[in-house]
This record gives structure tokens, sequence and C-alpha cells, in this order.
């Protein structure tokens, strides 16, 4: 028996709604058996709101695969060469903006970070020459930096990268 699970949004904090007062309102999207809306019988796992969007993983297909909500348009955007048969994604986020996405995806047995551009429906794994454990992506609003969990000095720390995979340095001083 499949286990229901229902994504209820807070419309005040993801979607600029008309007359909206501020006060939060808890919206309720459709329920479709056939996995073309936000919810759906299969698990729906991690999701991440940013402006008018939800990005989640979810195993309605029998794959854990990145999904995309629009609260705007009420439907799943597609997404281009992103999901593969041959790996399993978790973690996902997004940029304010809807374009970038990073998730952890599992490939072969190794996982790595992931980042997909909506533009130009390209995917780029960010960590493919880290020699660690990687997990909870996350990006920045403006979709410039990605932030995730990576085990490389033998313990979890925090690494900071940009789009392109470089590692930046974190200001430890004000300025």
């Amino acid at each position: 028996m499949k286990r229901f699970t229902w994504i209820t949004v807070l419309a005040a904090a993801s979607f600029q709604l008309g007359g909206c007062t501020g006060a939060p309102q808890m919206l309720n999207f459709p329920f479709d058996p056939g996995g073309r809306s936000l919810n759906s019988p299969a698990d729906e796992l991690s999701p991440n709101i940013a402006g008018r969007y939800v990005v989640f993983v979810s195993d309605r297909f029998g794959r854990q695969d990145v999904y995309l909500f629009d609260g705007v348009n009420r439907k799943l955007v597609d997404l281009p060469g992103l999901n593969a048969l041959d790996a399993a994604a978790e973690d996902p986020a997004i940029s304010q903006n809807g374009r970038y996405i990073v998730f952890a995806g599992t490939r072969g047995g190794v996982k790595d970070i992931y980042l997909y551009d909506r533009t130009t429906s390209q995917l780029r794994n960010l960590t493919e020459n880290l020699n660690a454990i990687v997990r909870r992506p996350t990006i920045s609003a403006d979709g410039n930096t990605i932030a995730f969990e990576s085990s490389a000095n033998g313990q979890w720390d925090i690494l900071v990268i940009n789009r392109n995979g470089q590692p930046l340095e974190v200001p430890t001083t004000p300025r």
C-alpha cells in the first residue's frame, strides 16, 4: 500500500498572491494520482521553496527524481536533461528566480553535488574531483553560491563554492 504524502505551502511566504495581507494562508494543491501535480501517492521528499517555486524529490515513477512545481501556474515544470535512469537525487534547493537547481545525486554508488541550469538545460557535476562524501546542498538566492556538507577533512565541514565549482573564501573578519 502506498503512503500518501501531502505538501502544503504557506502562501504568504512563498507565492506572491494578490491581496495577500502578510498573514500566512494555507494552500492545498490538488492531488493527482497520475503524478502530474505537486501531490501524488508517492513519497515527496525534501521540499524547498523559493519565490513561486517548490523543488522536491519524488519516487513517483520508481526512482528518486527532482521535480519543480510552479505555484503561480499551479503545474509541474518540465526539466529536460535533469533526471537520469541511473541516478538517485536528494536534497534539492533552488535559486530565488528558479533558474538554478542544486541537489545531491548518486550515480554508480558515488554521491556528488549537481547544478542544473533551467535556461540552458545543462546539468553539471560540481564535486567530481572532490574525494569526499557530500550531502545537503543549498544555493544562494542569486544562484551564484552553493554550500554543502563534505567529509573531505575526516569530519563534516561546510564547503562553499561558486556556480563553476570553484572554492570561495568565506570572510572570517568583519569588514
